[in-house]
């Protein structure tokens, strides 16, 4: 089994001004790599990049933002390429959702997970044998 981590939720590990989410997405990124079990794709490593050295309310700095990116790449990785292209497109066609999210899932599915944690689909939907999860749902309702 293996868990995808989208970029919403690595980013949060830099957001200081979500402290909860960085907890949470803290905790869930050590035990599921502990585990063995997380898994990202190079869709992911560049978007984190961008968005945590010019979209956070403090940006990081690019050496640690790079660093990062690198510490990162330690865990399983899976490579976007023309298959995966062509497969986002029929996916965000068929589950009217933003490319960008389906070349997400198809990503988790090609890497064999069974989860896949993000904040931009609806929690608790399967796609495909993916379920799709919301790791901050909690500190929603508080």
């Amino acid at each position: 089994m293996r868990a995808f981590f989208d970029t919403n939720v690595l980013v949060y590990l830099f957001d200081r001004d979500a402290p909860d989410k960085q907890r949470v997405a803290r905790t869930l990124l050590e035990r599921e790599a502990s585990a063995g079990r997380a898994t990202l794709s190079t869709q992911v490593l560049q978007e984190f990049f961008v968005t945590v050295t010019r979209k956070l309310g403090v940006p990081v700095e690019h050496d640690q933002a790079e660093r990062a990116v690198r510490s990162l790449s330690d865990l399983s990785v899976v490579q976007v390429d023309t298959p995966l292209i062509l497969a986002a497109i029929e996916t965000s066609r068929r589950l009217r959702i933003s490319f960008w999210d389906a070349l997400i899932v198809g990503a988790a599915l090609h890497s064999g997970s069974t989860v896949l944690y993000t904040e931009d689909l609806q929690h608790s939907q399967e796609i495909d044998g993916l379920t799709i999860s919301n790791p901050f749902v909690e500190l929603q309702t508080r």
